[in-house]
């Protein structure tokens, strides 16, 4: 790979890292979950099932909006949160390179110690 192809994929790697910081922490993949059929859930839907309180939800949409993931809608007195599908895709996107990668890498180890 070229120098300039990679530094544009270090790039996009890099703009991708918020994304999966966002996704690394238990509670916030549960949300994801629950926002995956793509319906719009208020805060009180999200926090239905878990011990965490409405505050302790919101803090981690904050994270989860602030990484893309989620976006807020505002429908009279609520607050209304739904997945934003078009991250995911990038997410899966730069998944899929680093899984590439890592396929050349052992077929190039494989021939190597086939030699």
């Amino acid at each position: 790979m070229s120098r300039i192809k990679r530094k544009g994929v270090a790039a996009k790697l890099r703009r991708n890292a918020p994304l999966f910081a966002a996704m690394g922490d238990e509670t916030r993949l549960t949300l994801l979950m629950k926002l995956s059929d793509g319906s719009l859930l208020s805060i009180t839907r999200l926090t239905q099932g878990s011990t965490l309180t409405r505050q302790a939800i919101t803090k981690h949409l904050r994270v989860l909006e602030d990484a893309g993931l989620v976006r807020g809608v505002r429908r009279g007195r609520e607050n209304l949160f739904q997945l934003e599908q078009s991250s995911l895709k990038e997410a899966r996107k730069a998944l899929d390179h680093i899984s590439r990668q890592w396929d050349h890498a052992l077929a190039r180890l494989k021939s190597f110690v086939e030699r």
